[in-house]
């Protein structure tokens, strides 16, 4: 079996929790083939949205892959995910699901609380989480409030001054919210630490896409359920 990761930005700690996260679901013999085009990020950061030239860039990464032979793609990158979402009829043609990372994450926090915290280190994810989560608690007839956060200069830095930021910024919002998604898949490394410090829900996207992943396969009949 062979999975494509299309990322924009990446990390060396995104990259390993992705890989395991994957392997964790559909076993460690699974292909994996990654590719990212950082410039897609960096676009998207300056205009505040997805315009043309980007999205024309991630779909063809898409299907790049498809063509490679993947068997899924893996979504890695929720400032683009609505780029995903338009894809949806052209997966179900090719008959190669692409999955969107951050979807079921949003759906299992609406499930937790209806004041959702939804924590950023680039504006140009936290809108389209926001939206998002809007958009699955009308499709779930739940009402939420949702409280953005955006940890400005928390991206691409250090390890050790990221934890930092984000305890510092998890702290202001914490006794507002029910539960804290994290917007990006990169910030899943602090999961652990906010969600044992703060005793609520803290939700990293990789674990809840590979899942999704495991779950696409299964309805397109490459994986027994």
């Amino acid at each position: 079996m062979k999975i494509g990761l299309v990322y924009t930005g990446i990390t060396d700690e995104l990259k390993a929790d992705v890989e395991r996260e994957v392997k964790k679901q559909l076993g460690g013999d699974v292909t994996l083939i990654s590719v990212k085009d950082p410039s897609i990020i960096k676009e998207v950061s300056d205009t505040g949205y997805v315009t043309t030239a980007p999205a024309a860039r991630l779909v063809k990464m898409y299907m790049d892959m498809a063509e490679q032979g993947a068997d899924a793609i893996l979504n890695l990158c929720s400032s683009v995910g609505d780029v995903a979402d338009a894809c949806q009829p052209l997966a179900r043609y090719i008959g190669v699901p692409i999955v969107r990372v951050d979807e079921d994450m949003c759906r299992e926090a609406v499930r937790r609380g209806s004041r959702i915290g939804v924590m950023a280190t680039l504006n140009s994810t936290l809108k389209p989480t926001a939206s998002l989560v809007t958009r699955i608690a009308r499709e779930m007839n739940r009402p939420v409030e949702i409280i953005e956060c955006l940890v400005e200069g928390a991206f691409n830095i250090d390890q050790e001054r990221f934890l930092q930021m984000m305890d510092e910024h998890a702290a202001k919002i914490i006794d507002k919210v029910d539960v804290i998604v994290l917007a990006q898949g990169s910030m899943a490394y602090a999961e652990p630490s906010l969600s044992e410090k703060y005793r609520k829900p803290v939700l990293g996207s990789p674990r809840f896409g590979a899942r999704a992943l495991k779950e696409a396969l299964i309805r397109k009949g490459t994986l027994a359920e």
